[in-house]
């Protein structure tokens, strides 16, 4: 039986596609059957590993809308043991479709709960909201996983992300637990960023993972190359397993 992690923020830009792309490729490194879905109408997860989402048949919306079978529509990437479940702008109508369906936050979970019997670890990425979308996301999820941003702006939301989680956790999903807090895009140069680090770890303590995401140039470049980060891999044989 897999495990599903959601990466979640409702603040845009603090790296969540590229900590699930990335993550994703890890666990594929480490000869994990993964599978990434791109629950973002932006589709940037889907063309971070390669896929164009203009050129998709199907993907995440209509598996979701339709309550169909997810694997027709699970694509292959160049990366061994990974694929992706795409997505394109079609995702974004799902949130007004879903508001007056029955049961309306637990559609995502019928459609991928079958998949968890086919894959080691499943990493859904969401778009940057608290909206329909991401609470489906959270109800099919095992975990989520919070990366924030080492930047003045970073506890900025916060409150009502963990709000929706614990919301999430009482009433729709009582499994759901908190992978952890995840700092991402740190300069050690910079005082205000170490002044995030210590004020995260401080309000957020044993939740927040001890590895710390550089900026680095290489993050920043691989998405235009449709390929997850040559940096994220060396050593990675060496890294402790979610």
């Amino acid at each position: 039986m897999g495990k599903i992690i959601t990466i979640a923020n409702q603040k845009g830009g603090v790296g969540k596609t590229t900590t699930a792309i990335n993550l994703a490729a890890c666990l594929a490194v480490l000869e994990y059957k993964t599978l990434l879905i791109d629950a973002d109408p932006q589709g940037n997860a889907t063309s971070g590993v390669g896929v164009d989402p203009r050129t998709i048949k199907g993907g995440l919306y209509e598996c979701t809308i339709q309550q169909s079978n997810a694997k027709p529509y699970i694509l292959k990437t160049d990366t061994p043991h990974l694929d992706v479940l795409p997505t394109n702008a079609d995702l974004a109508g799902l949130e007004i479709e879903l508001v007056n369906l029955n049961q309306r936050e637990q559609m995502m979970k019928r459609v991928l709960q079958p998949l968890k019997d086919e894959y080691d670890f499943i990493i859904m990425d969401c778009c940057p909201s608290l909206g329909l979308i991401v609470i489906n996301s959270l109800c099919a999820a095992d975990s989520v996983l919070i990366p924030v941003q080492c930047e003045y702006f970073a506890l900025e939301g916060m409150g009502q992300l963990l709000q929706t989680v614990k919301f999430v956790q009482t009433h729709l999903n009582t499994q759901l637990d908190i992978e952890g807090v995840l700092l991402t895009m740190f300069d050690g140069r910079l005082r205000l960023a170490n002044q995030v680090v210590e004020e995260v770890k401080m309000h957020f303590q044993d939740m927040v993972f001890d590895t710390i995401i550089q900026r680095l140039t290489k993050l920043a470049e691989a998405p235009s190359f449709g390929k997850p980060s040559s940096c994220t891999m060396p050593q990675v044989k060496d890294l402790p397993i979610i």
